[in-house]
């Protein structure tokens, strides 16, 4: 057995392919076609097709959509067609006329963009990792066996109640024990988590095991309804129930992944206010936010996390950001003024479709 242990937590933005949909630079025009796709959504969910009805879905579809979606239609006939040409909406309504689903175009990677999320993940050299945005656990086996020469002995990933094949998994060197998933939660007739928050249980020795709970939070962005903010505090009080039934002063619980906020937002608040619960980069960084930071959009913000209970701050040993798979990370570093160090991303990436993510990885080593 080692000495050391190491623990990480890597937004990848998917490993092999993303949704057209969300592969855009500019995160107001995913916010736009997000919101288009909802739309469309909503209208074929109706029950009794209007004219105008059926003239928006048409022109909804023909116009833009079904560059990033798909229509399957798994019995009846939404649209009509002409050939392979759709030339109007035929059903009347869903139900009786015709049913089925809307499923995300993929954008596949190229070659460079899989070899620089795989660096960043060498780089951090996890013994155990939290993966946010995977597809599958078949994708998550394979860009092991493929991309990082099969250096975990475990990985797993159920699918959550993302369609777009954003999952939240795990790579672990150790074996796995039993894994919880909070898939069916719910609140009311709503599903509190958007993609999962499961519990896995890594078997670091014979005598020791290690909880680690993933988490992918509501996100900021697409919020036509102005409920995100709620949402995500939701998510995080869920969260905090998880935790209530381990004795976070003995037993070894690590709390990882994108919470999409910062440290100081009052919706994560109900989750970094739970007792013995502690912030990896905080305990190396106090409250240094210029070194904190994961994510950079309009600001340098701490968003990714790494949380754990008493038993592992007091292994504590050291915590960090690796970042170097973000584009421009340069040139944002230099023109903020001294807000935060100047760092360079890898010299393989040089446009942002490359980027290994927008998101740095955290880790934090513990002594055993």
């Amino acid at each position: 057995m080692a000495d050391s242990l190491r623990i990480g937590s890597f937004n990848v933005q998917n490993l092999f392919q993303r949704a057209k949909a969300l592969n855009y630079q500019n995160h107001d025009n995913v916010d736009k076609v997000l919101q288009k796709i909802q739309e469309f959504k909503d209208t074929i969910e109706k029950n009794v097709y209007t004219d105008n009805d059926k003239q928006k879905i048409f022109e909804m579809y023909t116009g833009e959509l079904w560059k990033f979606i798909e229509v399957r239609e798994n019995r009846g006939k939404l649209f009509s067609r002409k050939g392979q040409k759709i030339t109007g909406v035929q059903a009347n309504g869903r139900g009786d006329d015709w049913d089925g689903e809307i499923n995300f175009k993929p954008d596949p990677f190229d070659k460079l963009t899989r070899e620089n999320t795989a660096k960043v993940i060498r780089d951090l050299k996890a013994d155990v990792l939290c993966i946010v945005e995977a597809e599958d656990r078949p994708t998550l086996k394979a860009f092991d066996a493929q991309m990082l020469k099969s250096h975990y002995a475990c990985d797993m990933l159920m699918d959550g109640n993302d369609d777009r094949g954003i999952d939240v998994g795990l790579y672990s060197k150790f074996p796995l024990g039993a894994i919880h998933t909070h898939i069916f939660d719910k609140k009311g007739r709503s599903e509190i988590f958007s993609r999962d928050a499961p519990e896995y249980e890594v078997r670091i020795s014979d005598k020791q095991s290690l909880v680690m709970v993933c988490n992918h939070l509501k996100s900021k962005g697409y919020d036509s309804n102005n409920t995100a903010d709620k949402r995500r505090k939701e998510q995080a009080v869920a969260v905090a129930g998880i935790l209530a039934k381990y004795d976070l002063q003995h037993d070894w619980v690590v709390v990882a992944g994108d919470f999409n906020d910062t440290p100081d937002s009052p919706q994560l608040e109900p989750l970094l206010s739970v007792p013995d619960l502690y912030d990896v980069l905080s305990l190396q960084f106090g409250n240094d936010m210029a070194k904190r930071w994961t994510y950079h959009y309009k600001a340098f913000e701490q968003i990714d996390y790494v949380l754990v209970s008493k038993p592992l701050k007091d292994r504590f040993v050291k915590a960090g950001v690796v970042r170097n798979g973000m584009y421009n990370l340069e040139k944002m570093t230099k023109g903020s003024g001294g807000k935060v160090p100047v760092e360079t991303e890898y010299p393989s990436v040089t446009k942002w479709s490359d980027a290994a993510s927008d998101h740095g990885a955290v880790w934090a080593d513990f002594r055993l």
